[in-house]
C-alpha cells in the first residue's frame, strides 16, 4: 500500500452534545458550504459527500441548537435552497474563534508532539 503524508498537526475541536458532535470542523466547513453555494446539495458535492450525508449533519446540527443553524425551501420548477441563519452564522463564528483560540493556546505542546510522529502513514 501506498504510503501517504500525515500532514499538518493540529487540535481539532469537537462541541459534544451527549454522544452527539453538535458542531465540529466538517459541520463548520459544511456550513461554510452552504452559506456560500445556498443549497445543501451543492454544498455535499462541493464536499465530496452525498446529499444524505449532508442533509443528516444539517439535520443533526439543527437538533442540537435551540435554533435552527439552517432553513431549507423545497425545491421543485422554481428550485430549492438553503440558507444559513442569522444565529447559524454566529455560532459558526463563535466555533471557528474556538479552533483559533484552541491553536494558538497550544501550538508549542502541537509542534513538540509532532517531532514524536513519523513522516507518513500506511494506510
Amino acid at each position: 500500500m501506498p504510503l501517504n503524508p500525515v500532514g499538518r498537526t493540529e487540535p481539532r475541536i469537537r462541541i459534544l452534545l451527549g454522544s452527539i458532535i453538535a458542531m465540529g470542523p466538517g459541520k463548520a466547513d459544511l456550513l461554510d458550504a452552504i452559506q456560500q453555494t445556498g443549497s445543501i446539495s451543492a454544498a455535499a458535492r462541493r464536499m465530496n459527500m452525498s446529499y444524505r450525508r449532508a442533509w443528516l449533519l444539517v439535520d443533526t446540527m439543527n437538533q442540537s441548537f435551540r435554533e435552527p443553524l439552517v432553513t431549507t425551501a423545497a425545491g421543485g420548477k422554481g428550485g430549492g435552497g438553503a440558507n444559513v441563519t442569522e444565529f447559524g452564522r454566529d455560532m459558526l463564528a463563535r466555533y471557528r474563534k474556538m479552533e483559533t483560540r484552541a491553536q494558538l493556546a497550544i501550538a508549542d505542546e502541537i509542534s513538540e508532539f509532532g517531532e514524536f510522529l513519523v513522516d507518513s502513514v500506511d494506510h
